[in-house]
């Protein structure tokens, strides 16, 4: 063995019991660490012919990489949806490392570590009220959860029409409808080889909603003259976090044949809330749902799940099998992910989310959402007593889209979230709403409290007076 790898063997303790204090010591940190950085490095480095061992390096990550690093798990970093680790999900995401599985089979000889992930899948259909008739997986996110569902309603669309496109290719053009898609989905259809640019949008609702306009959707519908569709719907858009209307997207499947995804990358999570489980009623009739982990359920990055219903895991099998190794066996007898996945390696990711569905169970999730969605009602009415802001949507659940008061300030909205993100105190992204520029914060984070939204409203009304306006 080499010199300094077994060095480091011998002083593994010492190496793990380090790393545990600097992460104890940045998480203890987050309220004062920036959530905005402009540190930079020269990443043209020269390999170390011999290595430098473990505590030398990280003393290196320390000193150069480190201050890369920004409070993203913090209670104040309200971009891209992003949630914070809890302190199970930090153990099971560690000891994911430590087991370092290549999770695949729920029944072989080099390893089960699977069935860990069939547990994982069960509680959180128990979280989210949704019945035992979907097979689900761990993937790395919304985007690979969209793609692993889109793929599979492929296969079933050219099934409609008597073609095997995971065997044969695309040989039809394939029809999606759908209001207001996540980038991700769209992105999904151009490595889907349908195009990106291929579908057909439908109305939204009027009186400034982001949802499907279900009467625009049934011309759309007739205008296929009875040909099969996908139709890609929302639990949860990205701007203002406003839902399609399930039942009613469910009574239009006794009529028409279509597949039906949910994209529920974070709005999925309402169904834990008595609050607001209204806003999916109806949602387990769809044949796909994406939901994402690291998002509402606050667990490390990559962590998201597809839910497909098992009527369709042949369709699954077809489009994601390896048809060229005989050895894995028949895969309705011997499940294994990697025929109903895109991956044929991968981590034990479903580990962090068992670790904090046992450590918090229904209730912890309840609070965690129901403070996260009174805090954005809170930051919403602070808005607009701050004066200055506009709210640009209702707010629906957890994403508040506001914007600078007065179109003539529209010019300044870019430099006023820059000059904002650089303070430090606080992150959000910029979007653009109904042709206006706007910002948008995004409640998911489990530290977050009302503090916090004190912090931050005294945050922007300086940056107001820093721009003079």
């Amino acid at each position: 063995m080499n010199s300094i790898l077994q060095q480091d063997l011998n002083d593994f303790e010492n190496i793990l019991e380090k790393a545990k204090q600097q992460g104890i010591k940045f998480l203890n940190n987050l309220d004062t660490i920036p959530t905005s950085s402009k540190a930079s490095v020269d990443p043209n480095q020269i390999l170390n012919e011999f290595g430098l061992g473990s505590l030398e390096t990280l003393k290196e990550f320390n000193e150069r990489l480190a201050p890369l690093m920004v409070s993203s798990p913090g209670p104040r970093y309200l971009g891209f949806v992003t949630g914070g680790s809890t302190p199970a999900s930090v153990v099971g995401d560690w000891l994911a490392a430590v087991y370092d599985q290549n999770t695949q089979a729920i029944k072989a000889q080099g390893g089960a570590s699977a069935l860990i992930e069939f547990e994982t899948i069960s509680l959180l259909l128990q979280l989210l009220a949704l019945p035992e008739t979907f097979l689900g997986g761990f993937v790395t996110g919304a985007t690979m959860s969209n793609f692993t569902c889109l793929g599979v309603a492929r296969q079933w669309f050219g099934k409609q029409s008597g073609k095997d496109f995971a065997k044969e290719g695309i040989s039809i053009p394939v029809h999606i409808l759908t209001a207001t898609p996540h980038s991700s989905s769209v992105k999904c259809l151009s490595m889907l080889g349908i195009g990106s640019q291929n579908y057909t949008v439908v109305k939204t609702i009027e009186d400034n909603r982001e949802a499907i306009d279900l009467v625009d959707l049934e011309e759309k519908i007739k205008q296929l003259n009875g040909q099969p569709f996908i139709l890609i719907s929302s639990a949860g858009t990205v701007n203002t976090a406003d839902f399609d209307d399930f039942e009613a997207i469910g009574k239009l499947r006794e009529k028409y044949k279509f597949w039906w995804h949910i994209d529920a990358a974070f709005g999925g999570f309402a169904a834990v809330s008595d609050k607001f489980k209204h806003l999916v009623e109806g949602w387990d009739g769809a044949d796909s749902i994406t939901i994402d982990c690291h998002k509402w359920l606050n667990v490390p990055y990559e962590s998201a799940f597809y839910l497909i219903k098992k009527e369709h895991v042949m369709l699954q099998i077809e489009t994601f099998q390896n048809s060229n190794a005989p050895y894995l066996g028949n895969p309705l007898e011997n499940f294994n992910y990697l025929n109903v996945l895109p991956e044929n390696s991968r981590r034990l990711r479903a580990l962090p989310a068992w670790f904090s569905l046992k450590a918090y169970g229904k209730e912890g999730y309840k609070d965690i959402i129901e403070n996260s969605t009174a805090l954005a009602l809170h930051f919403g009415n602070a808005l607009i007593e701050a004066e200055g802001f506009e709210l640009m949507a209702p707010i629906h659940l957890n994403n508040v889209c506001f914007t600078l008061k007065g179109n003539q300030n529209q010019e300044n909205v870019s430099e006023f979230l820059a000059r904002l993100n650089d303070k430090g105190k606080v992150f959000m992204t910029p979007t653009v709403y109904q042709n206006r520029k706007g910002i948008r914060a995004s409640f998911v984070n489990w530290r977050t409290t009302e503090n916090d939204i004190k912090i931050i409203i005294e945050e922007m009304k300086e940056t107001l007076l820093d721009l003079e306006i």
